[in-house]
């Protein structure tokens, strides 16, 4: 019966694609489920003139996004606005042709249902199984609510794409047209870890307890984090972004889950971002459990794991605490997604940590991290009151209890050690010392 469902609801990207109305607002799924084929047939249409205006709703856009829909010649047929600002995007975030919208990642199906409005979700999607059901794959996070929001669903099935577990699956009753593109799922970059970032991580490691559940960010942080972790045990999964560092824990042993408090022996996540050896280790893992980020960015959800311990990245701080993740040079460089989620149920947690870190410098040693003040204008991403661990390769500093006095002292001790006497005798101009 599915199967002839299914049948009946093939076709090409480019008869799909014909569901779309002038001034639709489109929203796609994430990263490594960015549908090629659907995408390059919406940027085919908006080229012809078929089309003339829509709307995009998308976050960290990738080469299929960035390459299609967001390709300079179509800018003044895409009204587009963003959740996250990556590579691919800034320079049209910079240059005021797409614009970001603030919010905190556990809030935006929220938004797309109630704020924003979605008439139609394009993804990439498992294969059906025997059931009718779909998998959504490596992008749950906010594609799972806008899928179900929209007027129209559009899903492109790829063999490569992992059938995941969890709050996951999509029927085929719920679908609109279904295409097929079996191309292989580009691997999600990382970055090289540096010697600084190798340092952070191993520090890191020694303040994450036997028993904890993670959740680490995105970034070559991780993977160093990981690399340091094999003598730990019973370490669980709860995080926004699922990676290798994580599946390399798992199948040693060291990451089991056995004693979580939410979810005992489950793997959850709302995202999955990393190489093909991760796709093939999610795929029909009963232990990997994927669910929307209102769910596992909810500070109130996260805080039900015990010893949970967040680990994110920023760009600088100041001698007050305040963190800055998002801005840079005076533009949106990224932006805040489940940094402060992570920070406030990490903390809220019993025994729970939250743990920022940064190389104490930029530009090869030129610039400190660590200022005096942040610059008129620059986003907190994370404000005084809730950061809690600061780490660079210097050391780390816990500023809950800690007076403006005590916090200013512990931020320039983990500062780089040129700065610190500048930063010293700015403490004293500002009456923190």
């Amino acid at each position: 019966m599915y199967r002839k469902e299914y049948q009946h609801k093939l076709t090409t990207p480019d008869e799909a694609v014909k569901l779309i109305q002038e001034n639709d607002m489109l929203v796609h799924g994430l990263t490594m489920a960015e549908p090629p084929a659907l995408l390059g047939a919406v940027a085919s249409r908006l080229r012809e003139g078929d089309l003339k205006k829509i709307k995009l709703f998308s976050a960290l856009p990738m080469d299929p996004a960035c390459s299609t829909i967001l390709a300079p010649d179509l800018l003044d047929c895409v009204d587009a606005i963003t959740g996250f600002v990556t590579s691919g995007s800034r320079g049209l975030v910079r240059a005021g042709l797409e614009y970001y919208v603030p919010n905190h990642l556990h809030q935006i199906p929220r938004l797309l249902k109630e704020f924003i409005g979605v008439d139609v979700c394009i993804t990439m999607v498992s294969p059906m199984d025997e059931s009718g059901y779909f998998s959504f794959g490596t992008a749950n996070d906010f594609t799972s609510t806008a899928a179900r929001a929209a007027r129209v669903l559009i899903i492109e099935v790829n063999r490569n794409m992992p059938r995941v577990f969890g709050d996951s699956l999509l029927h085929i009753s719920e679908v609109d047209a279904v295409v097929e593109n079996h191309a292989l799922i580009p691997d999600f970059p990382s970055g090289e870890i540096s010697p600084e970032i190798d340092v952070i991580g191993k520090l890191i490691s020694e303040m994450v307890p036997d028993g904890a559940s993670l959740q680490m960010g995105i970034g070559s942080l991780p993977n160093a984090v990981a690399k340091y972790l094999d003598n730990h045990s019973d370490l669980g999964i709860h995080t926004e972004v699922f990676g290798p560092g994580m599946v390399d824990l798992i199948k040693k042993g060291v990451i089991n889950g056995e004693r979580k408090t939410l979810k005992p022996r489950k793997h959850v996540f709302t995202v999955a971002q990393g190489d093909q050896e991760m796709l093939r280790f999610m795929n029909n893992n009963p232990a990997c459990e994927s669910y929307p980020c209102s769910y596992t960015n909810d500070p109130a959800v996260i805080a039900k794991n015990d010893r949970m311990i967040s680990i994110n990245s920023l760009l600088q701080v100041d001698l007050l605490g305040q963190c800055n993740a998002e801005f840079l040079s005076g533009y949106q460089y990224s932006g805040t997604g489940g940094q402060l989620d992570f920070v406030r149920g990490a903390f809220a947690s019993k025994e729970g940590k939250s743990i920022l870190a940064f190389n104490s410098t930029a530009k090869e040693g030129t610039i400190s991290r660590v200022v005096d003040r942040l610059d008129p204008g620059v986003m907190i991403t994370t404000p005084r009151m809730d950061t809690h661990y600061l780490v660079t390769e210097y050391g780390a500093i816990n500023l809950k209890g800690k007076s403006t006095r005590e916090r200013a002292r512990g931020i320039i001790d983990i500062a780089h050690p040129k700065f610190r006497e500048y930063l010293l005798r700015r403490a004293e101009d500002m009456y923190l010392i």
